[in-house]
């Protein structure tokens, strides 16, 4: 299937703000500096992004779109393990994506239930 035009290249890293020191189903994020946030919450592709949480900690991570005949299809965010600012240590996980929305210039994930790797 074609992706947009609007689609970056590979190289691309997209930061992502968010609100907490950590993730957990229903908290968001702010996907920054898409060049086109309408079209990537109509038909999201997969992006590197750079998560920056509230305490000042940047992981990298991954917004792939997953595409399964047994399990849920769609976005998901793959984020390795990482050590918030007061030194709790967070294991690797994958989040399923519950919903993309419009924030100004921007997108918002919503953060759903947990993805199988």
């Amino acid at each position: 299937m074609p992706q947009p035009v609007t689609e970056p290249d590979e190289a691309d890293t997209f930061p992502a703000l968010c609100g907490h020191t950590h993730l957990f189903p229903g908290a968001r994020c702010r996907l920054q500096g898409l060049p086109d946030p309408q079209a990537f919450i109509a038909r999201p592709w997969s992006i590197d992004v750079d998560l920056r949480f509230s305490d000042a900690v940047a992981v990298d991570a991954e917004l792939r779109i997953d595409h399964r005949a047994d399990g849920p299809s769609g976005p998901v965010l793959v984020v390795p393990a990482y050590t918030t600012g007061a030194g709790t240590h967070i294991q690797g996980r994958s989040w399923l994506i519950r919903e993309l929305t419009p924030a100004g210039d921007e997108a918002e994930l919503t953060i759903g239930s947990r993805a199988l790797r």
